[in-house]
């Protein structure tokens, strides 16, 4: 057992990964490297191809989990590979923090990868010291549903996608009385990261540090600074929309939107959406879509503003015992 720290302090989680498990044959499993980002994101597509009928995660957000600061791929990761000439990956799993995502390839499903990597995920997880593992899974992925509820996990947040069709040149109403909105410029990147966190903090554990918030958002490729309007009063930024514009989308993206709390119901959310949509219709993007969840409570308003949900999916949770 640990020892207490000299100071009194209970001892660190102890950060060794888990053991590999056994797999059948022929399947090898290993950590990841950065190198690997190019396989987990051809797995990841496949699996959303035959899920959703098309592919929604880009290469740069592969790259970007594997580069989340406080995860170590050599600890944190788990790849599965069909081993031959150009040994290929079919199943992939990451904890960081108290989340997991699993994805085992639509061909080799039903020979029990899935809970393997599942039992991996928590494995890894109590070790690390966390108490609680949730995972994001869609509803109408039946098989992983089933899974995770025979494990005792539950859902606990209802995440949505949300789509808007903008045909025509949307009109924006004026920003309420000593607001004014203006595109996003260089220089805008700490009051958004502020604001933002500040709203998002009501629901992430973890407040992220500005390069890191940046490498996720403003310092994107797909950034689009153009399509991301933001809102001042009394020279503060109270308000501010991040877009995202990937290359050869027909949407537009709508990554994350803030009110500063004190100006929440005064209408500057609207005001921005609306802005973001006309923007994204000049630049020839005639659609916009965005994620929402539960907690945040703004269905409502995304439905006022002509959005319609397109799918969902939840968040399962469940609480760790030691085992």
């Amino acid at each position: 057992m640990a020892e207490p720290s000299g100071d009194g302090r209970p001892p660190a989680p102890v950060h060794v990964v888990p053991p590999l498990p056994p797999l059948p044959a022929p399947y090898r499993a290993r950590p990841a490297t950065l190198a690997d980002a190019g396989a987990i994101h051809a797995l990841v597509a496949a699996c959303e191809r035959d899920l959703l009928g098309d592919v929604e995660t880009g290469p740069e957000a592969v790259a970007g989990r594997l580069a989340l600061p406080g995860l170590d791929p050599a600890l944190d990761t788990l790849l599965v590979h069909q081993p031959g000439p150009g040994p290929r990956l079919v199943g992939r799993a990451w904890v960081h923090a108290d989340r997991s995502e699993v994805d085992v390839h639509p061909a080799h499903r039903g020979r029990g990868l899935g809970g393997m990597l599942l039992d991996w995920t928590e494995a890894r997880a109590r070790r690390a010291g966390g108490g609680r593992l949730a995972q994001p899974v869609e509803e109408r992925d039946a098989a992983a549903v089933a899974l995770l509820r025979s494990r005792g996990y539950l859902p606990f947040v209802t995440q949505w996608l949300l789509g808007i069709a903008v045909p025509d040149e949307p009109a924006v109403p004026d920003p309420p009385a000593g607001v004014t909105v203006r595109p996003f410029r260089t220089g805008d990147g700490r009051a958004a990261h502020r604001l933002v966190e500040d709203a998002f903090g009501r629901w992430q554990k973890h407040r992220l540090p500005y390069d890191e918030w940046a490498r996720q958002t403003v310092r994107r490729e797909a950034f689009a600074p153009a399509m991301s309007p933001v809102a001042f009063s009394g020279g503060e930024m109270v308000g501010a929309l991040v877009a995202l514009d990937p290359p050869d989308a027909a949407e537009g993206y709508v990554d994350r939107l803030a009110v500063r709390a004190d100006h929440r119901g005064r209408g500057i959310a609207g005001v921005l959406l609306r802005e973001a949509f006309r923007a994204f219709h000049r630049h020839g993007r005639h659609g916009c879509t965005l994620w929402t969840h539960s907690g945040t409570g703004a269905l409502s308003l995304y439905e006022h503003l002509g959005m319609r949900v397109r799918r969902s999916c939840s968040v399962y949770g469940k609480a760790l015992t030691e085992g």
